[in-house]
């Protein structure tokens, strides 16, 4: 599953074209001749949304991986979860073996040896990859433990997605030792050996205590007044306080909330309920302001339309019950210039597909109310479907 391959415009074609060896296994490394990228054609948009093609994309995908990717190996869960999330939007599960996919999830785990080891430092939840698996020099000093935030939340939705019961999982290792990644201004740092620290990774504690239906990994009280401090002056999110507003982090900032129980379903109609303190009226207005003059949505003033942010304001306004406000014709026919002939789609239009915007050009469509595709629970990730197994 998801291994390297040559050059994505000739793997998708060989592909959808039905390419496969005799023994009926999917098309190799060995199969495909690597190809210059710049050999490859330009892709052509399509006039309507193409829902096989897009499975079929994630299908190759699923199978194996353009061989650009190998830059993103130590993030080998985040992309399998937008194959299998993608997969479960567009109700074409049945191209993977399930149980083989939980087996292969199951076995990034990190255990520690002894309940004593909880206390160490470090974060005993799900690697990125086989390499992040594999001991690391640190300043002269072995890290034998890569366990990262994003990681444990991929592995736990792509397991949630599949239909693995996560009750089967041991989550007290997860949930004791992640609260040692919370800071004392209530963010949240992604590994236990440090990195940056924001709102993405807050988001990933959140979802991960949400999933495992358990809140004892972290003070959601601290959480709470980190993200209201990282709203800006103009109403949006910054990631940290302080920061630029921009649609992800305020993605991350109301899905926490919601996650956390600080805001309900009637957002929108309570915008000045003192239960989350977030100035709500001057979030939609920024947001709002986000989709321009082609039709797609901005994650910043003075930038480009971007797939992407489609979902990512697309989802906030959805949270807070605003979809209403946005022009969902004009997006949809942004997001059509963006969508590949190979399937999936790229970051701006007539650009070749990748995941991370194929994934979120589902994930967008599926806001719109695309006919096809399954309805998803937006602060969480997955589908309604999904989440209604916990």
């Amino acid at each position: 599953m998801l291994k390297f391959v040559h050059d994505i415009a000739l793997v998708c074609l060989v592909f959808l074209h039905g390419g496969r060896s005799r023994s009926g296994a999917p098309v190799g490394f060995r199969s495909v001749v690597p190809v210059p990228l710049a050999a490859a054609p330009p892709p052509l948009s399509l006039a309507f949304f193409d829902r096989e093609r897009h499975a079929t994309f994630l299908e190759m995908m699923y199978h194996m991986l353009p061989y650009r990717y190998q830059s993103q190996e130590i993030n080998h869960l985040t992309l399998a979860y937008f194959v299998i999330s993608g997969l479960d939007i567009l109700d074409a599960l049945d191209r993977v073996h399930k149980d083989a996919v939980a087996d292969w999830v199951l076995s990034f785990q990190t255990h520690p040896r002894s309940k004593a080891d909880l206390d160490n430092g470090q974060f005993y939840g799900f690697h990125g990859s086989r390499s992040s698996q594999l001991p690391s020099k640190d300043n002269a000093i072995f890290i034998q433990n890569g366990s990262h935030l994003a990681s444990t939340y991929s592995a736990l939705a792509i397991l949630k997605i599949v239909g693995y019961n996560l009750s089967n999982i041991d989550s007290e290792p997860i949930l004791t030792s992640m609260r040692s990644l919370q800071q004392s201004d209530g963010s949240f740092m992604p590994i236990h050996i440090g990195a940056e620290r924001d709102l993405r990774f807050l988001y990933c504690a959140a979802a991960i205590c949400f999933l495992l239906n358990n809140w004892n990994g972290m003070d959601r009280e601290k959480a709470k007044e980190y993200i209201l401090n990282c709203q800006s002056y103009d109403g949006g999110f910054g990631l940290t306080p302080g920061s630029e507003s921009h649609g992800g982090a305020a993605y991350c900032a109301i899905a926490s909330l919601r996650l956390m129980g600080f805001i309900g379903d009637d957002c929108l109609s309570n915008a000045s309920a003192p239960s989350s303190k977030a100035n709500i009226r001057s979030l939609l207005d920024w947001s709002l302001q986000r989709q321009v003059a082609d039709g797609g949505i901005q994650g910043r003033p003075n930038k480009p339309s971007d797939t992407c942010y489609a979902f990512w304001i697309g989802a906030t306004m959805g949270i807070l019950g605003a979809n209403k406000f946005i022009d969902e014709r004009a997006l949809r026919s942004f997001l059509l210039t963006c969508q590949s002939e190979y399937g999936g789609f790229g970051k701006f239009p007539g650009e070749l597909p990748d995941l991370y915007h194929s994934y979120y050009g589902l994930a967008a469509f599926s806001i719109l109310g695309e006919a096809g595709l399954k309805p998803l629970c937006l602060e969480l990730g997955v589908t309604e479907a999904a989440a209604m197994l916990l």
